[in-house]
Order: C-alpha cells, then structure tokens, then sequence
C-alpha cells in the first residue's frame, strides 16, 4: 500500500491520456480525405456464345439419360414372370422326417418344456 500511495502522490488521480477537442467528430472526414481515390472498374459486356448457353442444358439432360441406363442395367437382372410360373401359386410342403426334427430341436437347444410353451403360444393366435 505505501508504494501505491507514493506513485498516487508522484502522478496524481487524474486521466493522463487525453484527445484533443472535437477529435472524434473529425477523425471519418478526414480518414477518408485521406484515402486514395478509387479507380472507377468499366465492366465489358462481353457476348455469350450459344455453346455456352446450352452447356448447362446438355449437362443436364446427360445425367438424367446416364441415370436412366443406369436404371435400365440394374433392372435388367430379374426375369420377367412367365405364364407357367404365375401359374404356379400352390404351396410346396414338403414331408421332413422325425429325425430332421429331432436334430433341428437339439440345435435350437429347447427344453421340452420351452418347446410347449412356443408352441401353446403359436397355437392361440
């Protein structure tokens, strides 16, 4: 606290940094007097060319003729139905012997128990 109250004595409470009268309504005229006049830029008009008009066109309908091959070779892979397969609507079954069952239900590890309860379940609706 001393050597504040020495400093305080030395240089006193008042603001030592101060601007000049009217410095601030000024300081943008003559900022700006003192900038460098800017060169005026005259545009051409230049003529566009046809190809150049239709450029985004042609761009345009390639994609939509690229996407549409596209299309066209990933549909390509499926057959179309044939009359003999429409025909064909009936439901194949086909008879599973009990020893298929018996290792089908070891595999899917059910108690006896488990199994009646999935089936009593597949029952009721």
């Amino acid at each position: 606290m001393k050597e504040e109250d020495i400093l305080l004595k030395k240089l006193g409470k008042e603001n030592s940094f101060k601007v000049p009268d009217g410095y601030f309504e000024n300081l943008t005229s003559e900022v700006m007097n003192k900038l460098p006049e800017k060169e005026k830029v005259v545009f051409k008009e230049e003529s566009v060319s046809t190809w150049t008009r239709l450029k985004p066109l042609l761009y345009l309908a390639a994609m939509f003729v690229g996407a549409a091959l596209i299309i066209r070779v990933a549909s390509t892979d499926r057959k179309p139905a044939t009359v003999d397969e429409v025909a064909v609507t009936e439901v194949d079954t086909e008879v599973v012997s009990d020893e298929m069952l018996d290792v089908a239900l070891d595999r899917a590890m059910l108690d006896d128990y488990s199994l009646y309860v999935y089936l009593s379940d597949a029952s009721v609706e």
